[in-house]
């Protein structure tokens, strides 16, 4: 999987979660340049994202995993690091970087946790469109 160390982005998500999708389509409506590649947590390409940086498959339900070569973030590190490829006004939101990481982190489980509730979930992971397949890998 040589793919992993390249220097574009992987996003790993939650295929099912109705919120994790919607920031996917967040993300390619307003990256600055079409770099970001999606894998779904339980995909071949997720799961292996997952183990290079010793996360198990229980702590991908929790949180997003945001890999760029030999680096990965987790949790509002890995929200603030999607903002930051972001184009204004959202990427403003990466100054909030400032805001001390337990209080970050607070939020984000708190979203996390209760994702489901809140926003549902599909019971089939969402195709992306024509023009942003080749970015993800769904299998």
């Amino acid at each position: 999987m040589s793919l992993i160390l390249e220097d574009r982005p992987w996003v790993v998500f939650d295929g099912e979660c109705v919120l994790c999708n919607r920031f996917v389509g967040v993300l390619l409506t307003h990256e600055r340049s079409p770099e970001l590649r999606f894998a779904t947590t339980r995909s071949r390409m997720g799961r292996a994202l997952a183990s290079r940086h010793s996360l198990t498959e229980s702590d991908l339900d929790k949180t997003y995993l945001v890999v760029r070569g030999h680096q990965a973030w987790t949790r509002s590190d890995a929200w603030i690091e999607l903002m930051s490829l972001m184009r204004a006004p959202l990427g403003w939101l990466r100054h909030l970087r400032v805001v001390p990481r337990s209080w970050r982190d607070a939020v984000y489980d708190g979203i996390a946790r209760n994702r489901y509730p809140w926003f549902g979930c599909h019971t089939i992971c969402q195709v992306p469109s024509a023009e942003a397949r080749h970015r993800f890998e769904l299998d």
